[in-house]
C-alpha cells in the first residue's frame, strides 16, 4: 500500500500530524466539519483572480501563440489527458495543467501556468496574495513578460518572503523533471500575485534559504519526511506524527479528531505551541501537568528555548491547570491614560485595502462630539475611494489630537494589536501619498513612535500570561465585554463585507454595512472596556502568577 502514496505541493507546507490523518485508513470513514464559507470564498475569489490573468496574458501574447487551455472544472483524468495532449502538441502556453500522477516519485499535482522555454516548461503560479514589497533587488518581468531569461534586479521592489509559493513550485518542478519536461538550465519558476503587475521569478537552486540551502534542497528534505510520514500512515506502521497543537490547527478539519487526544493526554502543546513543544518532550516534559511542577526560579530551559522566558510557561500551565483564562505577570498592572482618549479600530479585505477606520472618543470635552465615529469607502476595494476615506479619518484624529494639546491636556489613542493598524497607517501613506488630505510618512511616523500611541496588546502581552491565546475576543469577554453580534469575528466579517459593497456583481446590501458598523464599534468599545478594566478591577479580580 504504500506505493500507492501520491502527496500534493502542500504536504510539505501541512502539520505533519495532518499528512498522518490525511493518509491513515481509519480515517476515511471519519465525518469531517463541514467546509468553511470563509475558506470557500477565498478560494472562489482565487479562481476569479486567475481567470482575469489568464485573459490578460492571452491578450497580450498576441495571435501566434499558442495556448492550451484545461478547464479545472473537469474530471481528473479529463484533465490529464488535455494536459498530455499540450505536450504532445509542445503548446508554448499551458493553463490550469494536471500533470499524470507519479508514482515512483510519489507525486501529484497541478500548476496554474506553463510556459515552455526553449527544450522545455518552467511553472507559473497565480496567488491572491502580495509578492513583492516596496524595495529594490526582486528579479522581474512585466506581468505579461512569461520568459525567465528577461528578468532583471526592479529598483522598486523587494520580494516578499513567501516559502509557500516556492516550495509549491519546487514539487512541480520535480514532476516535470521526472517526466523529461523541465527547461534545462537554473530551475526558475514563476509567481503571479494580487497587484498583477510584475512575475517575480525565483531561482529555486539559489541558496537563500536558512543554511544557504535552496528551495529544493529544503522541498527535498521535507518531502522525504512527509512522504515517509504518510507512508507509515497508509501501511500501519508506527506512526511518525504525533498530535501536537501548532497554528494550523486552527483551520484543519482534523482538529476535532487531534484536539480529543491532546486533552486526554494533557499533552504539553496546549500551553506551549510549536516547537517549544518539542523541545519540552524531548526533555520529557510531555504534558502540562509535568511542567507545572517544575520550579519557575530553578529550572533551565531546553537548549534551543524561543518563546517567552520559561518562568513564564511554568506558570502558564499552572493557570491552565487552574482554569484561568489570565493571571498577572506583574505585581501591579499599569496602562497609560489620558485626559482625552480615541480607541481605533481599522478594518480591512485581505491585501486588498483598509475600507474602515472606527473611532472611538471619550474624556475631557474639547468641542468634538464624543462616542463612536467610523471613515468608510463602500466601493469594492481596491479602490481610490479608500484614500478619501483615510484622508478624513487622519484630518478628524489629529484635529482631536491638536484640540486637545492647545488646551493643555494630555492626548492618548489605544489599539488592540498595533501591527495590523500600523500596517494600513503607513500602507495608505505610501499607495496614497499625491491625493489631498494623506499625510506624509514622517507624520504618521511621529505619531506611531509616541508615546500617544498605546497598543493594549503589548499592554496585555507584558502584564499578563494567557492560557486560552491573547486575541481581543478572549480576553475582553474577561473584562466583562459581550458583542452583540453572535458572529462576530475577522473571519465573519470578511463575508458581511462581500454583501455589503455587492462584490460578485451582487448588489449591495445596506444591512450588512450596518453589520459591520456595529461589529467595529464594538471592537472599539471592547479596548475602551479592557483598558478602563486593567486600569482598575483586574487588579482584585486576577491572581498573581506567583500565588497560583
Amino acid at each position: 500500500m504504500g506505493d500507492e502514496v501520491l502527496l500534493d505541493a502542500g504536504a510539505v507546507s501541512r502539520c505533519r500530524r495532518r499528512v498522518h490523518l490525511e493518509h491513515d485508513p481509519a480515517m476515511r470513514d471519519v465525518p469531517l466539519p463541514p467546509p468553511d464559507p470563509t475558506a470557500q470564498q477565498r478560494i472562489d475569489d482565487a479562481t476569479a483572480h486567475r481567470e482575469e490573468i489568464l485573459e490578460q496574458l492571452v491578450a497580450a501574447s498576441g495571435p501566434d501563440a499558442t495556448w492550451a487551455r484545461v478547464p479545472r472544472a473537469a474530471p481528473a483524468g479529463e484533465r490529464v489527458r488535455l494536459t498530455e495532449q499540450a505536450f504532445a502538441d509542445a503548446a508554448q502556453y499551458i493553463w490550469g495543467a494536471l500533470l499524470p500522477a507519479d508514482p515512483v516519485g510519489h507525486r501529484r499535482g497541478g500548476i496554474d501556468l506553463l510556459v515552455r522555454v526553449d527544450d522545455g516548461y518552467v511553472p507559473v503560479l497565480v496567488v491572491r496574495h502580495r509578492i513583492t514589497d516596496r524595495g529594490q533587488g526582486a528579479p522581474t518581468t512585466a506581468m505579461t513578460e512569461l520568459d525567465p531569461a528577461r528578468r532583471s534586479p526592479d529598483e522598486l521592489r523587494k520580494v516578499r518572503s513567501q516559502p509557500r509559493d516556492q516550495l509549491r513550485l519546487a514539487h512541480l518542478r520535480r514532476m516535470l523533471e521526472s517526466r523529461k519536461l523541465a527547461a534545462s538550465g537554473r530551475a526558475v519558476g514563476g509567481v503571479i500575485g494580487l497587484d498583477a503587475d510584475v512575475v517575480v521569478w525565483h531561482d529555486l537552486t539559489a541558496g537563500t534559504w536558512p543554511g544557504g540551502r535552496s528551495a529544493l534542497d529544503e522541498y527535498d528534505a521535507r518531502f522525504e519526511d512527509r512522504l515517509a510520514v504518510a507512508t507509515a500512515a497508509a501501511t500501519g506502521a508506527e506512526a511518525l506524527a504525533a498530535p501536537s497543537r501548532v497554528l494550523e490547527c486552527r483551520r484543519c478539519p482534523f482538529w476535532a479528531a487531534c484536539e480529543v487526544v491532546l486533552t486526554e493526554t494533557r499533552d504539553v502543546s496546549l500551553v506551549v505551541r510549536g516547537e517549544d513543544a518539542g523541545e519540552l518532550r524531548r526533555v520529557g516534559v510531555s504534558t502540562v501537568d509535568k511542567l507545572a511542577a517544575l520550579d519557575p526560579a530553578a529550572e533551565a530551559p531546553p537548549m534551543n528555548w524561543t518563546g517567552g522566558t520559561f518562568s513564564d510557561a511554568i506558570m502558564l500551565a499552572r493557570a491552565w491547570l487552574a482554569d484561568l483564562t489570565v493571571v498577572r505577570r506583574t505585581p501591579r498592572i499599569e496602562v497609560p491614560r489620558a485626559d482625552v482618549e480615541v480607541d481605533v479600530d481599522m478594518e480591512s479585505f485581505g491585501d486588498a485595502g483598509a475600507y474602515l477606520w472606527g473611532t472611538l472618543l471619550s474624556g475631557a470635552d474639547i468641542g468634538v462630539p464624543q462616542g463612536y465615529r467610523a471613515f468608510a469607502t463602500w466601493e469594492p476595494l481596491p479602490t481610490v475611494d479608500e484614500a478619501r476615506s483615510f484622508a478624513e479619518f487622519w484630518a478628524w484624529f489629529t484635529d482631536v489630537r491638536a484640540r486637545t494639546l492647545a488646551a493643555g491636556l494630555t492626548f492618548r489613542a489605544y489599539c488592540y494589536n498595533a501591527l495590523a493598524e500600523n500596517r494600513w497607517l503607513f500602507g495608505s501613506v505610501d499607495r496614497f501619498g499625491e491625493y489631498s488630505g494623506v499625510p506624509e510618512k514622517r507624520a504618521v511616523q511621529s505619531f506611531v513612535d509616541s508615546d500617544e500611541w498605546v497598543d493594549l496588546f503589548r499592554s496585555v502581552t507584558d502584564q499578563f500570561l494567557c492560557s486560552r491565546g491573547k486575541g481581543l475576543k478572549v480576553i475582553a469577554p474577561v473584562a466583562g465585554f459581550a458583542w452583540r453580534d453572535p458572529e462576530a469575528g475577522g473571519e465573519a466579517s470578511m463575508r458581511w463585507y462581500r454583501d455589503a459593497v455587492g462584490m460578485d456583481g451582487a448588489v449591495p446590501d445596506d444591512g450588512q454595512r450596518e453589520r459591520l458598523l456595529r461589529y467595529n464599534e464594538d471592537d472599539v468599545l471592547a479596548t475602551k472596556a479592557l483598558r478602563e478594566w486593567m486600569s482598575g478591577r483586574a487588579q482584585d479580580e486576577v491572581p498573581y502568577m506567583l500565588d497560583i
